[in-house]
């Protein structure tokens, strides 16, 4: 069964730093998309970056373009993303998500797009 737990959350002045993982079983990171997600209170769930699998390209949503960047270690099964300067509307409740098989992103991250979700980490960002 593919299964996907988050780690890393907490809370963080203005300006600090997170970095957010991802331990992914049941699905192999070297034919599966990744992508991150969150979501804040009353607010819908955004799209804030996916990885490919084949070339490792990854897009980012603007909001967080030159501050956050993904990766992954295949021998430890897990994907992370680094959050820097992190600022007070990145608090949120963060997902990572792998896309169905075979799927290949460009641009930002769909939510249709995946098939297998987290639990997800809480971000408060707060000073």
């Amino acid at each position: 069964q593919v299964q996907l737990v988050e780690s890393g959350g907490g809370s963080v002045q203005p300006g600090g730093s997170l970095r957010l993982s991802c331990v992914v079983s049941g699905i192999s990171l070297d034919y599966y998309a990744i992508g991150w997600f969150r979501q804040a209170p009353g607010k819908g769930r955004e799209g804030v970056s996916c990885t490919n699998s084949d070339d490792g390209s990854t897009y980012y949503d603007d909001s967080v373009k030159g501050r956050f960047s993904a990766s992954k270690d295949l021998g430890k099964k897990t994907v992370y993303l680094q959050m820097n300067d992190l600022k007070p509307e990145d608090a949120a409740n963060y997902f990572c998500a792998a896309a169905g098989s075979g799927y290949r992103c460009y641009g930002r991250p769909t939510e249709g797009a995946y098939d297998y979700w987290g639990q997800g980490t809480q971000v408060t960002v707060s000073s």
